[in-house]
């Protein structure tokens, strides 16, 4: 629940820090002549058309970040999934399985597998999460002894 919340929270983020945009370079634009139309001045005036334009691939950008950087979280803690390790391999794809990439959180709450690349359209990620991993590390210890 609190993966979510934090995604909802970085997207008004960014709904305010475009419209906070928008109103800082409607500030700064000329103002619109009255007599050349009626209403407003977007799809009008070239500049001011211009400029909600460059807004608003400014918000389809910051919109991409904020959700690729919550894709590479993790689910319990939303500290940074560190130290990729490259899976598989395309010349033995039959024994070892497609490339994919596995991204572990550094607290060992869970691992994160991505598909190198998507041959049979967009794949999702496939997020597991760690039951007990200490546990599974002392066991691992008292068998080899």
């Amino acid at each position: 629940m609190k993966y979510w919340a934090v995604l909802v929270l970085k997207l008004v983020g960014v709904v305010w820090a475009v419209r906070g945009l928008w109103l800082g370079v409607k500030s700064l634009l000329p103002p619109p002549r009255p007599f050349l139309y009626i209403g407003q001045p977007f799809g009008r005036d070239l500049v001011w058309t211009l400029a909600a334009g460059l807004c608003f691939l400014v918000g389809c950008g910051l919109l991409y970040a904020a959700w690729l950087d919550q894709r590479y979280r993790c689910r319990v803690c939303l500290r940074r999934l560190r130290m990729p390790v490259e899976t598989g391999s395309w010349s033995s794809m039959l024994q070892f399985g497609r490339p994919r990439i596995e991204y572990i959180c550094p607290y060992g709450h869970g691992t994160l597998k991505v598909p190198e690349v998507q041959l049979a359209g967009p794949e999702h990620p496939d997020w597991k999460q760690n039951q007990d991993l200490w546990h599974e590390l002392e066991s691992l210890e008292q068998t080899t002894r």
